[in-house]
């Protein structure tokens, strides 16, 4: 479902052939076989559905009768070709490794010098090796027919297993030396050092049967043979993938097809085989949307059509990753709550969700309880039959067995209103959050248990946005067990949505209580402390016009770091709004801020800068500042500074969150908040003003202007949204005006412990950089910078090689 020009979202559900009934139903409930205008059904065109594979020719007629639909067919590689690129281009972190159950994701530039070429081995019943040069540009390079197909067949004489995840299942169990003739068989049990051949090297697949005449089929164990019969596959495809890749020069093998499906035995086994026979010089790459190539592929496929044509475009873009971005629905059915959980952060049983605010699978499946565990009070009652079969492995494109790979995909957002951030020093190597707690256990156990212990308060906090009705308990329980179920699948499961940081966990949490129907949890807070906070600021202004130069500099810092104390999302700071009001915490943070240095202190640095710029009679041209929470960090932190570069003849551009997220300020929010703030301030009234004039007669993110005699009194004052709805800030995705705005920008500021630490605080950019923040949790403070809660961070890194400063006139 995408719309030209405003995005949309790529769902992928997995229906198995047997029910294609269910699908019908599917496809019938949403009207999906009906064209748009085309009237009545059995009336105006016939509807078309590219489709490739086996089943576009098997299940024509069913199509046909059934619904109506002409099911057109694509070629199956050329699909599947395009299928993998798309995701290749689109997902930073759609490729990795699998070695010895962990996944490593890879890195991958969505160009075509890095991405291209690469091997694709698609393990179907046969195995097709492609070599791909680029988009829409792939050979047939080699192939054979020992494939899936051989194993499941073999296997099935062999073992008597009715599927193919019982056999796969089996093989786990086995010992294939009691069937594979070893390198030791022949030996006498040692390795064949002259030639580098262990002594558990299979020298025969099955070969040790022949060693063994009088036994037959009943007297060996089915996993053993499972077992030696999944390796000969698997070593066979990957020598001849290996071989392949060498003899094109080829840096990357990608293994998809059913064979595969996500399950970490036969990864592994092929992984090891890619690493014997390359000699540890080459790895097995694997895909996380295995299994949709083909279908994403053939739907990109449509000539004709607004969404793939919009999609094929944003796909093509230098920086289209910032156009897909990948969110996680799983509700709560992942969710098990321990025997004792009427105590704890979430309820003991599935709770009752308002019947209004039904997820996308609700509304898509009809299926209420079943799919999320949260049904509404209208839903039937929960029974086995009511989905009609539907089963995880329709749901999230994966099977419940013991041989899942802890795999997830989403909803894959498309807005093609996103761009990378253009000031990135090192686009290639960003990552957004300075804590990958995908890799570190002792950060990921600490920060899923600081975040399942704020679940109560942030329920209580979401349950009074919306007054306390029953029906926002219900939404609260929803809440509860949504993000419960998360975090839970990330303890058990630490790469299972890709390489998640703690970013992208606070990012996470914001999208459960919006789509529990919490739209801004923080509402009533941020206005009051706004309004208290605005009261103030004539008076803080008098005072900082009263100061000179270096202790005026001095004072704003400080006020900065003062003010970001307000965070809703720090249980320190809430302990202190039991105990005070915004004014009291202020006026006591601003006493109480620890005496330079700070933990973090490049104050004299950005000093030494500003006081040269005066002398000099020199500018920054323009400043971006990405502001963090509402109340007193806004108002009495960074309005100050912003009015500070103003008054130096710097164009300043104040990025805000789009969507609420905590208490952090709002764009929305910050334009109103920035008109009463005019009123007691003429330079902010000035700089909005001529920001404004700018804005009516360009009708864009107007550039950066040149100063001349005839330049507007005051320097201009924008106020734009960053594309952002979380805590932290990913420069990978940001506002079309926030990447307009980075042209001619000089200056970046980060401000707060989620824009400037949680994440960026590594980050390099072109230009000068800002970054303020206190840090208000200890095992952060401890981790990062060897320090303590409420340590101040100041951090000013100036572009390499110098900054030219400009003049304020010419």
């Amino acid at each position: 479902d995408v719309i030209a020009g405003a995005g949309g979202r790529l769902h992928f559900v997995k229906f198995e052939s047997r029910r294609l009934p269910q699908l019908f139903d599917f496809i019938e409930s949403k009207r999906m076989h009906i064209l748009e205008g085309a009237g009545t059904e059995g009336g105006g065109a016939k509807p078309i559905v590219k489709a490739t594979g086996g089943g576009a020719y098997k299940h024509v007629e069913d199509f046909s009768s059934r619904l109506g639909l002409e099911l057109e067919k694509v070629d199956e590689m050329e699909s599947l070709v395009t299928g993998t690129n798309f995701l290749l281009s689109v997902i930073q972190d759609e490729g990795f490794t699998f070695w010895k159950g962990k996944k490593d994701y890879i890195s991958i530039q969505n160009d075509s010098s890095d991405l291209f070429p690469y091997l694709l081995v698609n393990i179907g019943s046969g195995v097709s090796l492609l070599k791909v040069d680029g988009h829409n540009q792939y050979e047939r390079v080699s192939g054979t027919s020992l494939g899936g197909g051989t194993f499941w067949g073999l296997g099935r004489l062999l073992t008597g297993c009715t599927s193919f995840d019982e056999l796969l299942e089996l093989s786990t169990r086995g010992d294939n030396s009691s069937v594979d003739m070893l390198v030791g068989d022949i030996y006498g049990g040692l390795d064949y050092e002259k030639i580098g051949l262990e002594a558990t090297t299979i020298a025969s697949s099955f070969g040790k049967i022949l060693m063994n005449e009088d036994k037959s089929l009943e007297d060996y164990e089915p996993a053993d043979m499972a077992l030696a019969l999944c390796r000969m596959i698997s070593y066979n495809i990957a020598q001849i993938a290996y071989l392949n890749a060498k003899k094109y020069n080829l840096k990357r093998i990608f293994f998809g097809g059913f064979f595969i499906r996500g399950h970490p035995f036969t990864m592994q086994t092929l992984s090891y085989a890619i690493n014997f026979w390359s000699k540890g010089e080459m790895r097995a790459l694997f895909l996380r949307h295995e299994g949709f190539l083909g279908a994403l592929g053939a739907f990109l496929m449509y000539e004709e059509g607004v969404s793939s044509n919009i999609i094929r475009t944003l796909s093509e873009r230098r920086h289209s990753r910032a156009n897909f971005v990948e969110r996680f629905s799983i509700q709560a059915k992942h969710y098990s709550p321990p025997p004792q959980a009427q105590d704890s952060q979430v309820p003991p049983g599935p709770p009752q969700r308002a019947h209004s605010e039904k997820s996308w699978v609700e509304k898509f499946m009809q299926v209420g309880r079943l799919s999320a565990g949260l049904g509404g009070k209208d839903d039937p009652p929960s029974s086995p039959d009511y989905a009609a079969g539907v089963s995880e492995y329709d749901l999230w494109g994966a099977e419940t067995n013991s041989l899942s790979s802890g795999l997830e995909v989403g909803v894959l957002h498309v807005d093609p209103s996103l761009y990378q951030f253009p000031l990135l020093e090192d686009p290639s190597s960003y990552e957004p959050s300075v804590i990958d707690i995908s890799m570190d256990e002792e950060q990921r156990s600490y920060w899923i248990g600081v975040l399942e212990r704020q679940i109560p308060s942030t329920s209580e906090k979401a349950m009074a946005s919306l007054g306390e009705t029953e029906e926002a308990k219900q939404k609260c329980d929803a809440f509860k067990w949504m993000f419960g179920s998360h975090l839970e699948k990330l303890r058990k499961e630490p790469q299972v949505y890709g390489k998640f940081g703690l970013s992208e966990i606070l990012e996470m949490r914001e999208e459960c209580l919006r789509e529990c129907g919490f739209k801004d949890v923080y509402l009533r807070q941020k206005k009051s402390e706004n309004e208290a906070a605005i009261k103030v600021l004539p008076d803080l202004l008098a005072e900082l016009d009263a100061m000179d130069e270096p202790t005026r500099l001095l004072s704003l810092i400080e006020g900065v770091l003062a003010g970001n104390i307000f965070d809703w999302g720090s249980q320190a700071c809430v302990e202190l709004y039991k105990n005070g009001t915004i004014l009291d915490i202020y006026k006591q943070a601003r006493s109480d801020l620890k005496s330079r240095p700070w933990r973090v202190d490049h104050f004299d640095a950005f000093r030494a800068k500003m006081l040269a710029h005066t002398a000099a009679n020199r500018r920054y041209r323009r400043a971006i500042i990405l502001v963090d929470n509402s109340g007193a960090d806004i108002v009495l932190g960074m309005l100050p500074l912003a009015r500070e570069l103003l008054q130096r003849g710097t164009e300043v551009v104040i990025a805000a969150n789009s969507l609420p997220a905590l208490n952090d300020i709002t764009a929305p929010e910050l334009r109103q908040l920035a008109k009463q703030a005019g009123r007691v301030c003429q330079v902010i009234r000035g700089g909005l003003e001529t920001a404004n004039a700018l804005y009516k007669k360009y009708r864009t993110m107007p550039q950066v202007q040149p100063v001349t005699p005839a330049s507007p009194a005051y320097s201009p004052l924008y106020i734009i949204e960053n594309g952002q709805g979380g805590p932290c800030l990913n420069m990978r995705r940001v506002s079309h005006d926030l990447a307009m705005a980075a042209e001619g920008a000089d200056l970046v500021v980060l401000e707060g412990m989620g824009r400037a630490i949680h994440s960026n605080y590594t980050t390099d950019f072109a230009c000068d950089t800002l970054k303020l923040a206190m840090v208000k949790n200890r095992m952060l403070a401890e981790t990062l910078f060897n320090g303590e809660i409420y340590d101040c961070v100041m951090k000013f890194e100036t572009m390499r090689g110098g900054l030219s400063a400009h003049p304020v006139t010419t």
